[in-house]
């Protein structure tokens, strides 16, 4: 009962994410992009889409390759 009340509180908080990203997209005073991606990645965790989408936005602007330190990337070059 106690993770199935998680996962309905990660699904609404991930839900009510996208839809602050999305009207954040259009207001200047909220980072849209910024809650896209939290929302994505709290819902990434429940469906496939979501974590497909949050992999091509990832790949499509390489935000991930400025959070990984340089003992990272040698790592996966390697």
């Amino acid at each position: 009962m106690k993770r199935r009340l998680w996962r309905i509180a990660r699904i609404t908080a991930g839900v009510a994410l996208l839809l602050l990203g999305v009207v954040g997209l259009f207001l200047p005073f909220l980072q849209g992009i910024l809650f896209l991606v939290m929302g994505l990645t709290l819902l990434s965790t429940e469906s496939a889409r979501a974590k497909s989408w949050l992999e091509w936005l990832q790949e499509r602007t390489k935000w991930d390759r400025l959070t990984r330190t340089d003992h990272q990337r040698k790592l996966d070059d390697a």
